[in-house]
């Protein structure tokens, strides 16, 4: 098991994660992108775009980690940020990163393993 580090707004957090978790990641992370590229999509004037269901994903490992992201709320996929929540028994961190910087971390991480 590799480190993954998440760059954050200020700052990264690296945690222990396998490539297996983080190719489950990587595919949840592409329908998020093609959730938020339906959202995107301009519709007749008048008529709202269908609703998009939001991006939960979950990983148990030496740490618990959480990603969360509502594609109904973001004008377009580069300006959509995640949640994320990374605890164990000690300590729980929950702050917000850039999607588009999330998915560079994870194909930076599976190109090295």
């Amino acid at each position: 098991m590799s480190r993954f580090t998440i760059n954050l707004l200020e700052g990264s957090v690296a945690i222990s994660f396998t490539p297996q978790a983080a190719a489950e990641l990587q595919t949840a992370l592409s329908q998020l992108m093609d959730r938020l590229k339906a959202t995107a999509v301009k519709t007749a004037p008048g008529s709202r775009a269908t609703p998009q269901k939001p991006m939960e994903y979950q990983y148990t490992g030496d740490v618990f980690l959480e990603i969360f992201c509502n594609p109904n709320i973001w004008a377009t996929p580069f300006a959509a940020k995640v949640l994320i929540t990374v605890r164990d028994d000690r300590i729980r961190l929950t702050t917000e990163a850039e999607l588009s910087r999330l998915i560079e971390d994870i194909n930076q991480y599976l190109e090295q393993s």
